[in-house]
Order: structure tokens, then sequence, then C-alpha cells
């Protein structure tokens, strides 16, 4: 048997629930975060693809911003990503983060029992009306992004409904919430988990069981890494030096190719086996130029086609890409003449290129006829004739 409850506006509930769904052509688990407000029974919900401390984070900051206020206090369970340790008392040890996050926004945090669901009734009933409403049939949708978006949209027209035994809809009942609760924090939070780390030999930067690659030249230097839901910032003292999506896989080594060119510019006979470049889909323009570069100068071709793609530590792929298509349509293959074109597609301007003077160009050599070698030709021609 359990007792009725009344809730009062400006207090809310949180949690996590389960589903599969497809996202860009691959069927997997979601977890969806889940913010109920009781009283109004508004609730927020949005997909990721772990339960990680920075998604609870990450999720709430999103909610905020969706109801514009921050609620007074929030009930949870007793997540691990939460709460790092119950003492004999009762009182929970919170995480780094977590605590951090209470501290931001000033929220009162409260606890349901272990194993005992009814302590947030309210938002366990929102994660079932989500999974039977939000998720069935499986959703199929390109990118998280693109999913999240939807998911909100569909909190937003809920606002709409009218439950049974109230007689005022979601949203009207949610104004008084919106009343009770706090403003919103003059500065952002940063929902993201900071640790530090070293690089390795291999430009390689450990975190979360993970491996992701930096520019050679920070090769065994201390830095810091920020671990965001999608996305791991790595930086050295004040430079952002590598920012990754994240993977959620074990013992994964994500690279970026343009970490390396430098490395493999000096040793370019490790071009073909360079494990960054494995797998690095260039649009055919760049194996065109690689295959005439290497057939006009050789080994020194392999050297320049590798400065070509250093480009890429300076200007984005599109306009590198068009600056190689045009230089392949002018015959002008070098190094030097990509950086030209390149550059004038940045600053917009026509390109200048002297051809007469640029080199490893296919040079034609004409011999100018003299008269005297026509007029024999003529004489031999009316002899022939007679």
């Amino acid at each position: 048997m359990f007792v009725p409850l009344a809730h009062a506006p400006g207090h809310a509930q949180a949690d996590f629930g389960e589903a599969l769904v497809e996202i860009g052509g691959v069927e997997q688990k979601a977890h969806f975060f889940v913010l109920d407000l009781p009283h109004s029974d508004a609730g927020y919900v949005r997909a990721y693809p772990a339960a990680v401390a920075e998604a609870w984070m990450d999720g709430h900051v999103h909610a905020f911003a969706f109801f514009g206020a921050v609620p007074l206090s929030i009930v949870y369970d007793n997540d691990r990503c939460l709460v790092s340790k119950i003492l004999p008392d009762g009182t929970r040890l919170r995480a780094r983060l977590f605590s951090a996050f209470l501290s931001h926004f000033l929220i009162r945090d409260r606890y349901g029992r272990p194993g005992k669901g009814n302590d947030k009734g309210s938002v366990e009933g929102l994660v079932g009306y989500a999974r039977r409403n939000f998720m069935v049939p499986i959703p199929r949708f390109a990118t998280w992004d693109a999913f999240n978006l939807w998911l909100e949209e569909q909190c937003r027209n809920r606002q709409n409904d009218r439950l049974r035994g109230e007689s005022e809809t979601i949203g009207e009942r949610l104004q008084r919430d919106l009343a009770a609760m706090q403003e919103l924090p003059a500065s952002p939070f940063e929902a993201c988990d900071q640790t530090s780390g070293q690089v390795s030999s291999q430009a390689l930067v450990r975190y979360r069981t993970n491996d992701y690659s930096v520019p050679v030249r920070f090769g065994h230097q201390e830095v810091w890494i920020r671990g965001y839901v999608g996305e791991v910032v790595i930086g050295c003292r004040g430079e952002v030096i590598a920012r990754h999506s994240r993977s959620y896989e074990r013992e994964d080594v994500i690279f970026d190719p343009v970490h390396y060119l430098s490395l493999i510019e000096q040793k370019i006979n490790a071009l073909d086996q360079a494990a960054p470049l494995q797998g690095w889909n260039l649009p055919e323009v760049f194996v065109t130029l690689r295959r005439l570069m290497e057939a006009r100068m050789g080994k020194h071709g392999r050297r320049e086609y590798v400065q070509v793609l250093r480009l890429l530590e300076s200007f984005p792929l599109a306009d590198l890409h068009g600056a190689v298509k045009q230089a392949l349509d002018m015959g002008a293959i070098g190094f030097d003449a990509v950086k030209h074109l390149v550059l004038c597609r940045i600053e917009r301007r026509p390109p200048r290129l002297d051809m007469a003077i640029y080199p490893y160009l296919p040079r034609a050599r004409v011999e100018t006829t003299s008269a005297r070698s026509y007029m024999r030709l003529l004489s031999g021609d009316a002899k022939d004739a007679a």
C-alpha cells in the first residue's frame, strides 16, 4: 500500500532509462536522461551512448536550458556516478564532478532509499512513458544531436496534454513550477571530467582506457584532458592541442592523421605503413596528385606530397581539395603551386602562376623552321611531280 503524495512546485526528480535506437545506421543501446517536475508533470528527455557522470551533468545543463530555470531540489537514486559512498549514518559522499555541479547551481540533493524506486515514482513513471512513446518503434536518426532535437520537440508537445484528474494542462501547471524555481546562473557549467596525462612516444594520450593522438611536437609532455559526453579535448599549458570524438569502446586508438604528418615528412619511408594514415579517406584527386608527383620527382615527390597534406594543419580540407583539383587542371604539379592556389581561394583573389618558370612541368622544345629548309621541301615536291 502506498500513500498518495502532493508535490510542491519548484522541485524535481532525475533518473536514467535504457532503450534500443539506431544512430547513423548502427543499432545500439541508448541511455536516456530524464528530469521530471512532479508538481506539473513536465519533463525533459535526452539520450546518450553511455550513462557516465558527464552525461548526468550534461543532461541537467540541457534540461535547465530547456525550462529556463533551476529546480530548488532534485531527488536521485544512489548511482555511483553521483554518490561515491554511503556512510553508516546515511550520509552520501558525492562524486567530485557531481559535487561541483551542485555547488555551481546551488541545488539541494535528496536521495531515495537503495532499491526503493517508489521514492522517486514520478520520474520512474516518466522513464516508462518516454520508453513507450518516444522509443517505440526503434528511433532511427543520423546523429545523436538530431535524435535529441526530436526528443526536445516531443517534450515540448507533451506540455499541451491534460492528465487524468487534472483541470489544467501540463504547460499551465508548469508556470507555477517555473515561478518557484531559481534563475539560471550567469556563468555556464563545464559538464566534463577533468584530469591530466602524459604524451607517449607515439604521440598518444590515454583517457578512460582509450588512446587519443596529439601533434608529435608535444611528445613526452604533460597535458590536461577534458572528457565531455561526445568529445575529448586535450591541451598543453594554455593551448588546446587536440579534439577528438569520444570513443566508448575499450582499448581503442583514435588517430588524427594530421598530427603525424610533420614526423612522416622526416621519415618519408614510413608513408605507406603509417597506422594513423590507414583508412584516411581523402578525395580521389589526392591519389592522382601523389602519383604524378612521384612520377615526375621520384622520392622527393613523396615528400612534397606530404607537404601538401600538411597544409591541412592550417586550412580546411574543402579548400585544400579545391586547390589540388585546380592545380591538376593547370598541370601545376608541386607543393608551391598548391599552396599558392589554396591561399588564393582563402583570400578570394585570382592565382598568378608563372608557368614558364614553374619547376617539374614537362617542357616541349620546338625548333624554328628556316626558309631554306622550306624551299628544299618545295623543290623536292616539284621534282616528284615531274
